[in-house]
């Protein structure tokens, strides 16, 4: 005789997990409301907000409500869906409310994409494919940039620039070494030439 598995919540993945080892607090989805299944439900708002990065009570049952429209399966939102968005956005670990956002807008991104492989995978029709096809496309090139854009905000805006062409007019002056800009401002390691002509003066 075969047995369903009883399913739990799910604990930490590895011991190695650095975003704590507490599980997220479940969410029940009722018809209109949002439950946090949790004994004590001021800790569970509280290990809710630090996972999605909520910086108070009203953004952290906005963002919900938003996650939990993303997560629909057929125009119901789905407690799993919302579950494994949560725990996403927890490992992502956003610090502010541009994070929170710039999180929760990558897991719907991600969810979307994956709806589209799997209508793609599931469709014979050759429109259909190259429809699903330029959707999926388009989505995991958004994903793509939002990795770059938290990426630079987490790193504010800090972005390396090479020159590799260097054209120098009669009577100007080239550096000779690496030149990185960083926030605005210019930062020159000088090359051995022109390090040999600081130390003459």
């Amino acid at each position: 005789m075969t047995t369903a598995p009883t399913l739990q919540a799910t604990p930490p993945v590895a011991a190695n997990d650095r975003s704590g080892s507490i599980a997220n607090p479940r969410i029940r989805l009722y018809k209109k409301r949002i439950a946090i299944k949790h004994p004590d439900p001021q800790a569970g708002e509280r290990l809710l907000a630090e996972a999605l990065g909520a910086v108070d009570r009203d953004a952290l049952h906005g963002i919900l409500k938003q996650l939990a429209k993303a997560s629909a399966i057929g125009h119901r939102p789905d407690e799993a869906n919302l579950a494994f968005m949560i725990s996403t956005i927890k490992r992502i670990a956003p610090s502010d409310s541009i994070e929170s956002m710039l999180a929760a807008q990558m897991v719907c991104v991600h969810m979307a994409a994956m709806r589209s492989a799997c209508r793609l995978a599931c469709t014979d029709n050759l429109a259909q494919q190259e429809s699903i096809t330029r959707a999926l496309t388009r989505l995991t090139r958004t994903f793509a940039a939002q990795i770059e854009a938290l990426g630079r905000h987490r790193g504010n805006d800090e972005r390396a620039i090479t020159v590799r062409n260097l054209s120098v007019q009669d009577g100007g002056k080239a550096i000779v070494g690496h030149v990185t800009q960083h926030a605005n401002v210019l930062v020159a390691e000088a090359g051995p030439s022109e390090a040999r002509q600081e130390a003459g003066r």
